[in-house]
């Protein structure tokens, strides 16, 4: 993921450096280190040496999702790490580790005990970017301020012209990096993303359709006749399918980016700490990701090397916005196995894969981005194949084990192999329109991560 989006990190790069104390990153549990890495993967030296100098016998490295700052990254790792140092048994010396890798949050989405931020379906204004998120978009397109100003400006404006719209798609497509001439994708080595070649008011349509199903049009549906549109007739409703167009460019990238910073950075700094500089049993690892950092975590294990001794002993994923497929050997709809089929066993105890049917970001947008990622039948309907595993969990892993959270605190987990929880119970809040995606910070699932690594009471 050089590209488009490599600069978005040059403002982490380093940012973590030096801070093992935990008042200087404003996180309250002790000993605290940020790891940090750029676009694509690559380590901060300095904060990677930090990490293997702590004095640990476990080591708990969350990884976070959408999140367009560092701040925000600190403060998700605040409130989650908190309750842990209750929890944890005797003899178990943690080190807490926040991962800040170059990410993305459109800044309209509520996440649930932080500040309020403006839902989606705030009236006619909704497709509007507010000043965070363009701020945002400056730093993951670094010198696109032309391309996104017009963005913007017709968002602002919406003007009621199909030729506005098909000029809007253009400009994404462009600031994707995608060409789409026909010697172009003739010569593609995969897949171009549907949401970049199909008529760009389908698309659109398509989006708002999705957004109105998960409540962030206050349940309106697109203006009738909003399909075969002629010139001249657009209305405001498809303007919000043009934005989550442009969301989901963003998506599009940080999923590849994730993966990236996840085997070619966070998985050789595992591999570090299963050998010691000094010699002797490195820390335990307990890895926690959530939505893309849950990607990042497990894409990690491609980076640990097959045979050699195993530092991770756990690997929680809260609302994982990947494929639940992933880890299957075979998958159901083709030949083949998921991207990451094998790699649990690269893991000494269990993988848990949280899910929860109130995440309307993993239940209704992602399977249509997923689809949207150039799929040949189109992006209409439903399809168990673009399902996330944190919408239903782990799927066809023989062996795998499902529960409900209740279950899993009362009577424990397997020592190893898949598990599914279903966390709805806690995991339930949060406005329009990705729902309880990010309502993550619960001392019930701080407890399953303890119960996973086998450091609890």
């Amino acid at each position: 993921m050089a590209g488009a989006g490599a600069g978005a990190g040059a403002g982490l790069s380093g940012a973590g450096a030096g801070l093992s104390g935990a008042g200087a990153a404003g996180v309250g549990v002790r000993p605290y280190v940020e790891l940090t890495f750029d676009a694509d993967g690559d380590v901060d030296p300095a904060t990677r040496d930090a990490v293997a100098r702590l004095d640990a016998t476990d080591l708990l490295v969350f990884a976070h999702g959408w999140n367009s700052d560092r701040t925000a990254a600190t403060r998700l790792y605040d409130q989650f790490f908190a309750p842990f140092p209750g929890l944890l048994g005797a003899g178990v010396r943690p080190g807490y580790v926040g991962v800040v890798w170059p990410s993305i949050r459109f800044s309209d989405e509520p996440i649930p005990d932080f500040e309020h931020q403006g839902a989606l379906g705030e009236g006619c204004c909704a497709a509007r970017l507010d000043a965070g998120t363009r701020r945002a978009l400056g730093e993951f397109w670094p010198g696109r301020e032309t391309e996104l100003d017009r963005l913007a400006h017709l968002l602002d404006e919406q003007p009621d012209s199909v030729s506005a719209l098909v000029e809007f798609g253009a400009l994404v497509r462009e600031l994707s990096g995608t060409d789409t001439t026909e010697g172009a994708l003739a010569a593609a080595s995969g897949p171009v993303p549907l949401m970049f070649t199909e008529d760009v008011l389908e698309v659109c349509r398509a989006f708002t359709d999705a957004l109105a199903e998960t409540g962030a049009l206050d349940g309106a549906p697109p203006e009738p006749g909003a399909r075969g549109l002629s010139l001249g007739s657009v209305g405001h409703s498809l303007w919000n399918g043009a934005k989550e167009l442009l969301r989901q460019a963003t998506y599009y990238q940080m999923k590849k980016r994730a993966g990236t910073v996840g085997e070619h950075g966070l998985g050789p700094v595992l591999a570090g700490l299963a050998r010691p500089a000094g010699g002797g049993p490195g820390p335990r690892v307990h890895l926690i990701g959530h939505s893309f950092g849950a990607r990042l975590v497990s894409f990690a294990l491609r980076g640990v090397p097959e045979g050699g001794p195993r530092c991770v002993r756990s690997v929680t994923l809260l609302q994982g916005a990947f494929s639940h497929y992933a880890f299957a050997a075979r998958l159901p709809f083709g030949p083949g196995g998921g991207d990451l089929h094998g790699l649990h066993t690269r893991v000494d105890g269990p993988v848990v894969a949280c899910h929860s049917d109130y995440d309307t970001a993993l239940k209704v947008l992602y399977p249509l981005a997923s689809r949207m990622a150039g799929d040949a039948a189109g992006f209409a309907g439903f399809d168990t194949r673009w399902g996330a595993v944190g919408h239903d969990g782990i799927q066809e892993v023989p062996g795998a084990v499902r529960l409900t959270l209740d279950a899993a605190l009362r009577g424990g987990l397997p020592a190893s192999g898949c598990v599914s929880v279903d966390a709805a119970s806690v995991v339930r809040h949060g406005g329009a329109p990705s729902g309880a995606h990010s309502d993550i910070c619960h001392a019930e699932l701080a407890r399953l991560v303890t119960l996973a690594g086998r450091v609890g009471h």
